[in-house]
């Protein structure tokens, strides 16, 4: 499997504080890596680094084989950013900005198509600075994507959209996936990494503390069930490593039909605050 990405010892320094201790990251091509981690873990830094924007202190990075630190325009070419915040064009319209966009790229998508996958197909005509916070997050994901791009880096990129406009995008990032683009997302949002991500990294004081499918992160598919079931007028709750046999149990005791039955494993939120927790 090609390899898209590839950081071994990467570190940063901001002044006294270290940003970065010691990194080391492989993405494969054409899979959706998302990177999870609090405020002030790195992650953003990390991030920053591979896409030519930041200088590092030490290591190695080779983003589609080029070290971003050394970064061509072929390279910049083939690289889509989507920042966590972006100055608008305010004057310009929608359409007006997408396509000015899109003559920066050689190889750029049909900027009304690309308008309508991000929802925007009835405020193309319509100046930026007259767009809800939400719709010009939607733009900001358009440039992102108009130069075709075979690497994206998403930076909570769905921060103010609606419901239904979180779901458009997710079906977007989605068909570009199928498509052989490699995704690189940073979100606060669990859902979301765990709906779009083949693997998530989570980062936390610098460091990576846990990598590997959300399924299974952190343990998460072999950790103990929670078996719930209401009895005598409240709620009662078993944790145990056979939960299939405790359910057997419990239809047995109750002849049939256990009311109120549960049966759950830590969710992926629930793995990801016990690994950024602070040891005490």
């Amino acid at each position: 499997m090609t390899t898209a990405v590839r950081v071994r010892g990467l570190t940063k320094r901001y002044g006294d504080v270290q940003a970065v201790g010691g990194i080391d990251l492989d993405i494969n091509a054409g899979e959706v890596f998302a990177i999870l981690g609090p405020n002030g873990a790195g992650k953003s830094t990390t991030v920053e680094i591979m896409e030519g924007y930041r200088t590092r202190d030490a290591g190695e990075v080779s983003v589609l084989g080029i070290d971003p630190g050394r970064p061509t325009r072929e390279w910049r070419s083939r690289i889509g950013v989507v920042l966590q915040t972006a100055d608008d064009v305010a004057e310009a319209t929608v359409r007006e900005t997408v396509r000015q966009f899109a003559g920066y790229y050689p190889n750029a998508k049909d900027p009304d198509e690309v308008i309508e996958q991000v929802g925007l197909t009835d405020k193309a005509g319509t100046r930026i600075r007259r767009l809800s916070g939400g719709q010009r997050r939607r733009v900001d994901v358009a440039l992102g994507v108009i130069g075709g791009p075979d690497l994206l880096f998403l930076d909570e990129p769905t921060t103010g959209f609606d419901p239904e406009a979180r779901r458009q995008f997710w079906r977007l990032i989605e068909s570009m996936a199928h498509q052989g683009t490699t995704i690189v997302l940073t979100t606060h949002y669990l859902d979301e990494a765990e709906a779009l991500a083949d693997r998530v990294a989570v980062v936390s004081g610098g460091r990576i503390v846990a990598e590997g499918d959300p399924a299974t992160l952190g343990g998460r598919a072999t950790a103990k069930a929670r078996v719930g079931w209401a009895e005598e007028g409240g709620h009662r709750s078993h944790e145990t490593d056979t939960p299939t046999r405790t359910v057997l149990e419990l239809a047995g005791r109750f002849d049939g039909e256990v009311p109120e039955l549960t049966v759950t494993r830590p969710s992926l939120e629930d793995v990801y605050l016990q690994l950024i927790e602070t040891p005490s």
